[in-house]
């Protein structure tokens, strides 16, 4: 038996042997090392005996791959800890996952005393040191064994399994869980784990089922790698736009209002604007757009043409009832049926095309409860909503500079680095969900692909993510929690025009159908928002700062001449506010600088007699005193240019 290694070499075997004494036959510092084997690809635990050739890769606890298995063998030792503590509690589920893993119990909510102690309990255990040891059972014989233990979440995952099924099972000193592994060969063998958080968990991710606990947790192989961990963590707590956003005034929540109904508070309000006028300015000055402004609700009648009806109805707001009203209507989820026949308004001809409509869209959809987060995931919200009616032979024109303004939206704010594309297609074994057959959907999936090849652009194809009219670009940006959103959309549609009847008349006096590019150049301003607020921790570009500087009047002695210094700055357009309260200067300072305010300007009695200013920012700290007209031309062309300038260190910035 010839067993190929990753560098080449081929050990030879007469019998069969397991995974762990061939890492042990080639050292003893790799078996202490090794968490599992890679079997000809296929991940297998160190007790896996191996009896014919194949090629072995060794995965050890420096790699993601030894990473989850301890996390995999972690997560059992807590759901080991919870059970020993609170016998009662039914387990659920418990995968490794990016950060770290978590365990699903049917139990009590669980405080941070409890986390608290759950760890104390994991230290034991592991200072116990079990074997982590596997064995299998049929499914019928695997189900009566789990219904002895009482765990009925366990047994429902095993009936979902083919009868005939073998199910593995892995027992550490009397817990045994259901569970495909692999797993370590012993508990020893977690050394730095932390139990981070728990919240509320629906199971199998269904609202309609029971409401479980989820405890998260993440475990590494050394104390100093769990250490940096945690104090990224808590950087992302700094970040968390969740948080961040109410403590800087920006926006709230209230539970009258309702879920995933956030207000915007001025400052909020403020920079949505400057984002939203930037946005429309933009479009209609500089790349061809006509602006329209349609309602926010309709009747079914036109949700039923467009096919949003049928195939978008539970995620959308109905007022009224079918059976008993004799007009129903519905909020809007989105723009595009409506912005249609804005375009059927006047006949077009092959000279008019592309046509191209923006709209600043307030949309609706019913989102579930479970899924709502601060401004990411909202039942409200305000996106660039855009439609281009083209020609067939001007798709691909038109999708690169759908592609490139986007770009261009991106880079200035300073986000493009944070994002990652992706090609949504259709799924072609769930054909009743989507409009159009095999060749059109091949056909505009291959169009949009090309496109992102010719830009250089790297990105993924994910099968089942289109929309049901048309395949998509799909440009995702993760939270600092590492979830993954789509912050902006590109759609080519060369079906929905037929519903409709939208046609154009060519050069030779034919009705033809044109395509649509359905596409947004922000995307969502409440989650672009959140994204700038845990892009920059609150430290925003000057332009976009609700407040832009302060004035800092050394004492209440040249009020009168902080109130002048706002007033002139006010009228070249910039964000400005007096801090006329009777504190020191430095309290002051101190103030402006907890508030993340790019600029101060303190004025006392010299810079009254000369018409200056004394200048400190978040940039490069104190930068002197400057005439007034000075300062004011370099912040404008700042604002004009939207630039973002490097922050200084925040030890300098204290000096």
């Amino acid at each position: 038996m010839q067993i190929k290694l990753k560098d080449g070499t081929v050990k030879e075997y007469g019998q069969a042997i397991s995974v762990y004494d061939i890492a042990k036959d080639i050292s003893d510092g790799l078996a202490r090392a090794a968490c599992a084997g890679c079997i000809d690809g296929e991940i297998v635990d160190l007790r896996t005996e191996i009896s014919k050739d194949c090629e072995l890769n060794i995965i050890t606890a420096d790699s993601p791959e030894g990473l989850k298995v301890i996390r995999h063998t972690a997560s059992h030792v807590m759901a080991q800890a919870v059970k020993r503590l609170f016998p009662q509690a039914k387990i659920a589920i418990g995968p490794a996952i990016e950060d770290g893993f978590y365990y699903d119990f049917d139990s009590e909510p669980f405080s941070r005393e409890d986390l608290d102690k759950i760890e104390a309990e994991m230290k034991k255990i592991i200072k116990e040191g079990h074997a982590v040891t596997r064995f299998t059972l049929p499914r019928e014989e695997a189900a009566a064994f789990m219904k002895e233990r009482e765990e009925p979440y366990k047994v429902e995952l095993i009936e979902d399994l083919p009868k005939g099924s073998e199910i593995s099972f892995y027992d550490q000193g009397g817990f045994v869980d259901l569970c495909a592994g692999p797993h370590l060969m012993s508990v020893k063998g977690i050394k730095a784990y932390k139990l981070i958080s728990s919240s509320m968990a629906y199971w199998r991710g269904d609202e309609h089922k029971a409401q479980l606990q989820r405890i998260y947790a993440t475990a590494f192989n050394k104390k100093d790698e769990l250490a940096a961990y945690l104090e990224h963590l808590e950087d992302i707590k700094k970040r968390d736009h969740n948080k961040l956003g109410r403590e800087m005034e920006l926006f709230t929540t209230v539970d009258v209002v309702g879920q995933g109904l956030p207000l915007f508070a001025p400052k909020g309000t403020k920079m949505i604007m400057k984002l939203q006028r930037w946005i429309e300015d933009l479009e209609d000055n500089e790349w061809g757009y006509v602006r329209t402004r349609t309602p926010l609700m309709a009747k079914s009648d036109l949700y039923k043409i467009s096919g949003h009806w049928d195939h978008y109805k539970e995620g959308m707001f109905v007022l009224g009832d079918e059976e008993t009203d004799k007009e129903v209507f519905a909020l809007r989820p989105m723009t595009c049926p409506f912005q249609y026949y804005v375009y059927k308004n006047t006949q077009k001809s092959y000279r008019d095309l592309p046509y191209r409509m923006s709209e600043t869209s307030t949309l609706f959809r019913s989102e579930d409860s479970g899924e709502m987060h601060g401004l990411t995931r909202v039942r409200q919200f305000t996106i660039s909503e855009g439609h281009l009616v083209i020609r067939p032979d001007q798709a691909e024109e038109e999708l690169t500079a759908c592609l490139n303004l986007t770009n261009y939206v991106l880079a200035t704010l300073g986000l493009q680095e944070d994002v990652t594309y992706r090609l949504s297609k259709w799924d072609p074994d769930n054909r009743e969900k989507y409009l159009g057959d095999e060749q059109y959907w091949e056909s505009a999936q291959g169009a949009l692909r090309k496109i992102l090849a010719e830009q250089n652009l790297p990105f993924v194809e994910a099968d089942g993510e289109a929309a049901f009219y048309g395949p998509k670009i799909d440009i995702q940006a993760k939270n600092v929690y590492g979830k993954e959103d789509t912050m902006v959309t590109i759609q080519l549609d060369c079906a929905i025009a037929e519903n409709f009847d939208m046609y154009y008349i060519d050069e030779n006096g034919e009705k033809i159908r044109p395509y649509i590019i359905h596409r947004t150049s922000l995307g969502c301003y409440e989650r672009t928002l959140a994204w700038l607020i845990e892009k920059y921790a609150g430290r925003f570009p000057t332009w976009l700062c609700p407040e832009q500087v302060r004035v800092l009047p050394i004492s209440d002695k040249y009020n009168a001449y902080a109130a002048k210094v706002e007033a002139e700055l006010k009228k070249n357009g910039i964000d400005a506010a007096v801090d006329g309260r009777s504190e020191k200067i430095g309290f002051k300072i101190r103030a402006a600088r907890l508030d993340k305010l790019p600029y101060m300007l303190v004025v006392g009695q010299q810079e009254e007699a000369d018409g200056t200013v004394s200048v400190r920012s978040r940039f490069a700290g104190n930068e002197g005193v400057q005439p007034l007209g000075e300062f004011i031309d370099k912040i404008c062309r700042e604002i004009r240019t939207k630039e973002i300038r490097t922050e200084l260190p925040e030890e300098e910035k204290a000096k």
